[in-house]
C-alpha cells in the first residue's frame, strides 16, 4: 500500500465497531440456529427462519461490509471516505435496527417495532449509500470497481424499502399480491443486486492485489457487470408486473455474470507471483467454490419441476442457507483475517515503521484458531445443509453447534485482533548494542 493510501484511511472508530458487533452476531446467529432446528421441517416463511435470515444478512454480513468498506473504498477509489460522522451515525441506525428486527420476528411482533426497525434500517441505508456514492465521485479515475459498488448501493436501497413496504404491509395488507410473493423479490434484490455485485466490486481489486496480479484486461468484469444487472432488473420487473414465468431465464443471465467474474479471477491466478496462499485465502477460494451450490440450487426452484413439495421447501432452505451460511460467510471468515489485522496494524505502528521492530498484520492473530475455525466451519455447514435436506433434526443441531463452536473460535480471534496493545518496541540495532555492552 502506497502512504498516501495509508493517509486516506478513516478513523479505526468509524470501523472496528462494524466488526465487534459483526463477529458478536456470528455468535447470536449461530446459537439461534441451535434454538431453531424445529423450524427446518415446514416452509421458509417460518418466524425463526427470517429471525435467522436477517440477523445473517444485516448484523453479520451487511455490517462487516459497511465497516470493511470504509476501510476499503480508499484503497480501491484512493480518494479519502467522504463522512465518518455519515458512516457512525449508519453504524448506530444498522446494528439498532437489527436488533429489534431480530426480536419482531422472532416473537413475531409485526406492529410498531418491527416498523420502527424497518425504518432505521432504511435510513441506515440511505446515509450508508450516500457515503459511497459521494466518495467514489471523488475519484481521480472511475474503473469498474466504482460501478459494482455504486451500484450495489442502489440495489441495497430497493432491498431496503422493499423490507420496509413488506413490513408495512403485515399490519395494513396494502400490497396487490401475498407477502411470499414479494419476500422472493426482496431476497433476490439483496442476494444479488446487494452482496454479489458489491462482493464482485472489491473482490475484483482485492484478490488480484493479495495474488501480486496485475490483470490489465477487465472485458470479463464488464460482462459480468451487464448480465448480473440485466438478469436482475428483468427478474424484478417481471416478478412485479407481468409474471411470465421467465425466472430461469434470468437466472442464467445472471449465472453467465458469475461466470464471467471467475473467468477473471482465473486470468488473475494465472497472473499471479504468489503462489502460496495463506489461511484466509484458501477460504476465499471455498467460498467461491461453494458459490456453485446455489448456483445449481437457483435452477432446482425456478424451472418449475416435477419435484415433490417437502423436497422443494428443502431445496429452497439449503439454497438460502448456501447464500448466507455458505458463499457470503465463508467469504467473510477468510477475508477478516486479510483486512482487519492489517487496519489495527496500521493504526497502531505506522508511525513506528522504519524506526523500531514492530510486528507483522499476521502476528495480530492466531493462526490454530483460524486453523480450527475453517475446519469446524466447513464440516459444520455441510452438516447443516445435509440434515436440511435428508429432514434429519439430529444432524442440523450437529451442523449447528459445529457452526457455532466456528463462531466462537472467529469472534475470539477477532477480539484478539481488536484489543491488541502496542507493547514496548525496540529500536532497530538495540540487540548489537545490547551484545556489545554485555
Amino acid at each position: 500500500m502506497s502512504a498516501a493510501t495509508i493517509s486516506n484511511s478513516p478513523a479505526r472508530w468509524v470501523v472496528l465497531p462494524h466488526y465487534a458487533f459483526a463477529a458478536v452476531s456470528f455468535v447470536v446467529l449461530c446459537l439461534l440456529l441451535v434454538f431453531s432446528t424445529d423450524a427446518f421441517g415446514g416452509h421458509y416463511f417460518h418466524p425463526k427462519l427470517l429471525t435467522l435470515t436477517h440477523v445473517a444478512a444485516l448484523g453479520w454480513a451487511t455490517m462487516i461490509i459497511f465497516g470493511s468498506l470504509y476501510q476499503l473504498l480508499p484503497v480501491v477509489l484512493e480518494v479519502r471516505l467522504y463522512s465518518e460522522k455519515l458512516g457512525a451515525a449508519a453504524f448506530l441506525l444498522l446494528a439498532v435496527g437489527t436488533i429489534l428486527l431480530a426480536i419482531s420476528f422472532w416473537n413475531f411482533w409485526i406492529g410498531t417495532l418491527l416498523h420502527l426497525a424497518a425504518c432505521l434500517l432504511f435510513i441506515s441505508f440511505l446515509l450508508f449509500s450516500y457515503n459511497v456514492v459521494q466518495t467514489a465521485r471523488q475519484a481521480p479515475k472511475w474503473g469498474i470497481e466504482a460501478d459494482f459498488i455504486v451500484t450495489s448501493t442502489v440495489w441495497l436501497l430497493a432491498t431496503g424499502l422493499m423490507g420496509l413496504l413488506m413490513a408495512l404491509n403485515f399490519q395494513f395488507a396494502f400490497l396487490p399480491q401475498d407477502h411470499v410473493h414479494y419476500l422472493q423479490l426482496h431476497a433476490h434484490l439483496g442476494m444479488v443486486g446487494w452482496f454479489l455485485l458489491l462482493i464482485i466490486g472489491v473482490g475484483s481489486k482485492l484478490i488480484p492485489m493479495f495474488l501480486l496480479a496485475h490483470p490489465e484486461n477487465t472485458k470479463s468484469l464488464n460482462a459480468a457487470y451487464f448480465l448480473i444487472n440485466a438478469g436482475l432488473v428483468l427478474f424484478a420487473a417481471d416478478h412485479l408486473f407481468l409474471h411470465s414465468g421467465f425466472a430461469a431465464l434470468y437466472a442464467a443471465l445472471v449465472v453467465g455474470g458469475i461466470a464471467s467474474f471467475l473467468y477473471f479471477l482465473y486470468q488473475a491466478r494465472c497472473l499471479g507471483k504468489r503462489h502460496d496462499l495463506d489461511l484466509g485465502m484458501k477460504q476465499s477460494f471455498v467460498a467461491l467454490a461453494l458459490l456453485l451450490l446455489p448456483i445449481v440450487l437457483v435452477f432446482l426452484v425456478t424451472l418449475q419441476l416435477d419435484i415433490p413439495q417437502r423436497l422443494l421447501s428443502a431445496l429452497y432452505l439449503v439454497y438460502g442457507l448456501s447464500v448466507f451460511f455458505g458463499f457470503v460467510s465463508a467469504l467473510i471468515l477468510g477475508q477478516t483475517f486479510k483486512t482487519l489485522p492489517f487496519i489495527v496494524w496500521m493504526h497502531s505502528y505506522e508511525d513506528h515503521v522504519g524506526r523500531y521492530k514492530t510486528p507483522l498484520p499476521k502476528d495480530l492473530y492466531s493462526v490454530a484458531l483460524l486453523r480450527w475455525q475453517n475446519i469446524t466451519y466447513l464440516v459444520g455447514l455441510l452438516a447443516l445443509l445435509a440434515g436440511v435436506l435428508l429432514a434429519m433434526p439430529i444432524v442440523i443441531l450437529a451442523g449447528a453447534m459445529l457452526l457455532t463452536l466456528a463462531a466462537g473460535l472467529y469472534a475470539g480471534n477477532v477480539f484478539k485482533v481488536l484489543l491488541h496493545k502496542v507493547k514496548d518496541l525496540k529500536p532497530f540495532g538495540y540487540e548489537k548494542v545490547t551484545e556489545k555492552v554485555n
